[in-house]
């Protein structure tokens, strides 16, 4: 056996099992899924630890924090356009209160989430694809297939996150900054979830939860009055770092 050969077969095999553990939650009903989804961050963060990366090549110690700051700077731009753009042609919702839980603890666990998600995508698929793909743009292409194939059926999140994956990995081996990634991951995550009709995203669920939603309304919003029906899905009941019965978020 060749020299490196262990190695790469171990990052292939740990790949293949968090990833298909991940899909496995996303298409997976309750109860079964609460049970999969811990044993998914059990696995993910474990395989993490025994790699014995540096804070720094995880990217969560950055060395100069203030030249990946653009990176926000362009989310929260992009997001204002959005915003703006929405209004105009009748989209845009506000964010509703719902139950006990303010919006704010929900934008904030939404905010977890997307660091969350930075994490699996850049630490756990990305670096491993990197030692196993001969060059690195096809390394950035397969991690950006594979954000996407996870955020399916729902055409929206699909489409976003594969053109999200092509951007935020080279990103992500350029400046080794978590932060900046999952901070604008959330800006623009939250932009998507106020100014898409919810008609299109089904409050921002994929997998199982996107074909389980049933709508109260089956229309597309069409004025600036605050949308009722929508974005109450981009956290989970208990906390937002969960994934729910209701499914994974973007």
């Amino acid at each position: 056996m060749q020299p490196g050969a262990h190695p790469r077969l171990r990052d292939l095999l740990e790949l293949i099992l968090g990833y298909g553990l991940i899909l496995a939650v996303i298409w997976t009903p309750m109860p079964a899924q609460r049970i999969l989804y811990w044993l998914a961050v059990t696995c993910v963060i474990g395989l993490t630890l025994l790699q014995k990366n540096s804070w720094r090549s995880l990217g969560l110690a950055p060395a100069r924090a203030w030249s990946a700051s653009w990176i926000v700077v362009s989310a929260l731009a992009l997001a204002a356009l959005a915003v703006v753009i929405a209004k105009f042609v009748g989209t845009f919702h506000a964010l509703p209160h719902f139950g006990n839980v303010p919006w704010h603890l929900r934008v904030g666990g939404y905010v977890v989430w997307s660091f969350l998600q930075e994490f699996l995508l850049q630490i756990y698929v990305l670096m491993r694809l990197m030692r196993l793909l001969p060059r690195r743009s096809i390394a950035i292409a397969a991690a950006a297939l594979l954000f996407a194939v996870a955020h399916i059926p729902n055409p929206v999140l699909g489409v976003l996150t594969l053109v999200w994956g092509f951007i935020a990995c080279p990103l992500f081996l350029r400046y080794r900054n978590l932060y900046a990634l999952g901070l604008a991951h959330a800006i623009l995550g939250l932009c998507v979830a106020i100014t898409v009709p919810d008609a299109l995203h089904h409050h921002m669920r994929v997998g199982l939860g996107y074909l389980r939603y049933h709508p109260r309304h089956h229309r597309i919003q069409r004025s600036n009055a605050p949308h009722t029906e929508s974005t109450q899905a981009w956290v989970t009941d208990e906390a937002a770092i969960l994934l729910s019965a209701r499914q994974a978020r973007p």
